[in-house]
């Protein structure tokens, strides 16, 4: 799916950004935000703008980033930096962006539940995540098998390798 800056739907559609900015506060558009805010459209967009008909999408968009505690607000930060700059180079339309500060082995985190909640109603169909520990410290695994037996394909964008030896010490480590 391509995503477009304001000025370049604007082009597209062959009006001037100020409209599009216009249209967008008035309800005329949808209003997305990347979380540095910046406005962004969709080929959808485009297509509803014309007035072509689609079938429905597949399912909705969420980036999921955490942090330990309330000191990382700068990780926090550059991980959201990190997944919008990977969603805009994927051109990957986001709808949700789901941030949270606390232990990735508490399983009761307020944010975490609600998207276990969406994910059992098979609402997002896809769920981006900087790395396997982020949505949870341990079972990743049982994680990733929930939701895809609920139509969400989990894409974890930074993957280090690790040996099982050195994989094992950092969780190790966590606890």
């Amino acid at each position: 799916m391509n995503i477009y800056r304001a000025a370049a739907f604007a082009a597209k559609i062959g009006v001037h950004k100020n409209t599009v900015k216009a249209w967008s506060l008035k309800g005329k558009l949808p209003d997305r935000r990347t979380p540095a805010g910046h406005r962004y459209y969709t080929e959808a967009d485009v297509e509803r703008y014309f007035g072509v008909e689609r079938a429905s999408e597949a399912g909705r968009t969420v980036v999921y980033c955490r942090v330990s505690n309330r000191a990382q607000g700068d990780e926090l930060r550059s991980q959201q930096q990190a997944m919008e700059t990977f969603c805009l180079g994927a051109g990957l339309a986001v709808d949700a962006w789901r941030t949270e500060i606390g232990d990735g082995l508490d399983f009761r985190r307020p944010v975490f539940r609600a998207l276990m909640e969406r994910i059992g109603k098979r609402e997002p169909g896809l769920l981006l995540v900087a790395h396997e520990d982020r949505p949870c410290r341990f079972g990743f695994d049982w994680f990733a098998y929930f939701a895809e037996s609920h139509g969400c394909e989990i894409r974890v964008v930074n993957q280090p390798s690790l040996s099982p030896q050195a994989e094992w010490v950092e969780d190790l480590m966590a606890v």
